[in-house]
């Protein structure tokens, strides 16, 4: 291409022709550093990995298979230790998904911008792309952008550009298999953009597509991903709100006074402060990981339960009056619940 170098990475297991046919398109025009990744497919598959090595490949193999993401992970280990100097790799998938045209045109997206992350996206608006990967590329495509601020048109694409500070982060990135994607997505979250390039969306008919993408134990471990992030931020909404109680009925008990009901609320609000505190540093550290600057971060959260306390008691009362067939108690569940999953999506795309 020029001085920079891209070097293609295609991790592959159990591969077809498919695999051949497009490293002889891609060598046409391409004279670059191609690197091959068997993940442990056997003898049955060496007379294929043999023909793509005389074309100039260089074949990385596993002696069993580890995954898609271990492949990545070993072929970016392989391609910072022995060309220091490129600028980042270019990630392709073997299965007949990828032309060379799109794989050229996310080489230039990366050569022009070799700062950000690369993503060859595809459209799912053809009828003959199967049903399932339509859905489960909708659905991943939403819970990402809601649970993880990562708001990308195809979350599960091979297709990517990834730059060469990226790269060496996502070394001691967790996932050895197709999560590690999607782990990827997340781990960009302050540290590199995301720039789409529209591709292709080719798909085989049902009898010849071939994948190794699991739909079940796959999705179950890239949902977990998500389940995990929103499971720390209940732990920590719930344990706020115990520290909460418990320092409020301390308190009472420290200020009590039998001329009046002053301490009640000096009590609330200094509950609050500390469980608000305490809530704040979990969220910062635990739950988003946050890399912003604390003063910033921290003068946005403490605006938002002070709006977010407002907002609660003031559609309590509204709600209690438009349906006075429901409890008190019943109507500020209701509204704390949906306030709670506001509240997440605030502290995750504006504050943390």
């Amino acid at each position: 291409m020029n001085e920079k170098i891209i070097p293609i990475v295609i991790p592959s297991y159990e591969p077809d022709e498919r695999l051949i046919l497009l490293i002889e398109k891609i060598r046409k025009s391409f004279s670059g550093i191609i690197i091959i990744v068997d993940d442990g497919s056997g003898e049955k598959y060496k007379h294929l990995f043999d023909i793509v090595h005389k074309l100039d490949c260089t074949i990385l193999t596993h002696a069993v298979n580890l995954g898609k993401g271990r492949a990545l992970k070993n072929a970016f280990n392989f391609v910072l230790h022995y060309y220091p100097e490129a600028i980042g790799v270019i990630t392709a998938d073997s299965d007949g998904q990828h032309t060379w045209e799109d794989i050229q045109r996310c080489m230039d997206a990366l050569y022009n911008a070799p700062e950000r992350l690369i993503l060859g996206c595809r459209k799912f608006l053809n009828r003959d792309i199967p049903w399932k990967s339509r859905f489960g590329n909708e659905l991943t495509r939403k819970v990402c952008g809601f649970l993880c601020n990562v708001k990308v048109s195809d979350t599960q694409t091979g297709l990517r550009g990834i730059p060469k500070q990226f790269m060496e982060k996502l070394m001691n990135v967790p996932g050895e298999r197709f999560e590690f994607e999607t782990n990827m997505l997340i781990e960009t979250q302050g540290i590199v953009k995301i720039d789409e390039i529209p591709i292709q969306t080719i798909y085989d008919s049902k009898e010849n597509h071939k994948t190794h993408f699991d739909p079940i134990r796959d999705s179950i471990k890239i949902y977990r991903i998500f389940g995990r992030i929103f499971t720390r931020y209940i732990i920590s909404s719930l344990s706020s709100s115990v520290l909460d109680l418990l320092l409020f009925v301390w308190f009472c008990n420290l200020f009590h006074s039998e001329k009046g009901m002053l301490h009640i609320g000096v009590s609330t609000v200094m509950a609050r402060i500390f469980s608000a505190v305490y809530n704040y540093l979990i969220n910062y550290k635990f739950v988003f990981a946050s890399k912003k600057r604390i003063k910033v971060s921290s003068g946005k959260y403490f605006v938002l339960v002070f709006f977010q306390m407002i907002a609660s008691a003031l559609l309590v009362m509204w709600g209690v009056k438009v349906l006075p067939f429901i409890s008190e108690v019943m109507v500020k569940m209701m509204i704390d619940t949906i306030l709670f999953f506001i509240s997440y999506k605030i502290q995750r795309s504006f504050i943390f």
